[in-house]
């Protein structure tokens, strides 16, 4: 039945078609800031591997969230730079399913990944006596691990439940990438139960990991409250403000989109709003954990003398 229905079927990606005399510009903006993204990102992982002192719960969760991040950037954003370069882009049904896959994986991986560290930052600062206990290599490990199944198999389910329907022809998708509410806008069948099922179990893998981390803060912000020392308090917040500012600008950006209802044309604002949680946050992460970390910025400068 797949290669019967499928083996035909082509997708062809509008991206931003739609603003062929400035498509050159965006070619050259989304290019520097994807090398950015990718040059950030791996100089943390470097960073992280390099230095026995970074090898704890902290970093090792931010050596996740930097590689979800270049996973989840390089998912779309190579197929919107050759949308770019030649003004349009088709992509089997294969090539289609997979990238989707893979960006609903590393969308929602990266969504378990910031609640993980949401947690992290909690038992650091209200069990911190019993934080080498609490969070040990073992449970650090179980926790990617959950956040990794949890995410395959929540992507897994929208996957199949669209290859169940049908359709013909060439499909026009309106974005710059296989997202799957623009993919089930041109199906040739009935999308509701698939709309249904991103309103609830889609909006139910998003709200969980974000209530974590509400949970975590409200709990922190009370921990904060009740120390003395203006000095201490002010120490312990600056551990969590990294984190607290790349939450901000991921859900800040996701939510436009995630939550829309029903299918229909992609805005440029939807599209913009897109990018924002594809690869300005990607990019932004390495710049943010860098600059207000002084361990990071410290190791980096140990492995920059060391190049030089």
């Amino acid at each position: 039945m797949l290669a019967a229905n499928f083996s035909t079927l082509q997708f062809d990606l509008l991206g931003f078609s739609d603003f062929p005399q400035i498509r050159v510009y965006l070619l050259m903006v989304f290019f520097i800031m994807y090398l950015m993204t990718l040059s950030g990102n791996l100089t943390i992982l470097s960073c992280i591997a390099y230095d026995q002192s970074l090898h704890s719960p902290m970093y090792f969760f931010l050596s996740n969230l930097s590689l979800v991040d270049i996973c989840f950037t390089s998912s779309t954003i190579p197929t919107l730079l050759s949308s770019l370069l030649s003004n349009k882009w088709s992509l089997s049904f294969i090539s289609c399913v997979t990238q989707m896959f893979s960006f609903i994986s590393f969308g929602n991986l990266e969504n378990n990944i910031l609640a993980v560290m949401a947690y992290d930052r909690y038992v650091a600062i209200c069990s911190p006596l019993r934080y080498s206990l609490k969070m040990n290599h073992s449970i650090c490990v179980v926790l990617v691990v959950i956040s990794w199944i949890a995410a395959c198999s929540h992507s897994l389910l929208h996957v199949l439940m669209l290859t169940a329907l049908r359709y013909f022809g060439v499909k026009k998708v309106n974005h710059f990438f296989c997202e799957i509410s623009q993919v089930l806008s041109v199906a040739d069948s009935d999308t509701s139960s698939n709309f249904s099922l991103i309103v609830t179990e889609g909006a139910v893998s998003v709200a969980i990991p974000f209530l974590c981390i509400i949970l975590s803060y409200t709990f922190i912000l009370v921990a904060l409250f009740r120390l003395q020392s203006t000095a201490g308090r002010h120490k312990s917040f600056s551990t969590c403000s990294s984190h607290l500012t790349t939450v901000c600008l991921f859900y800040g950006t996701i939510t436009s989109v995630y939550f829309r209802p029903s299918g229909g044309a992609a805005g440029i604002g939807e599209r913009a709003a897109t990018l924002g949680y594809t690869l300005l946050t990607p990019m932004l992460n390495p710049i943010i954990y860098g600059l207000r970390n002084d361990a990071m910025k410290r190791v980096m400068g140990k492995v920059f003398q060391r190049k030089i």
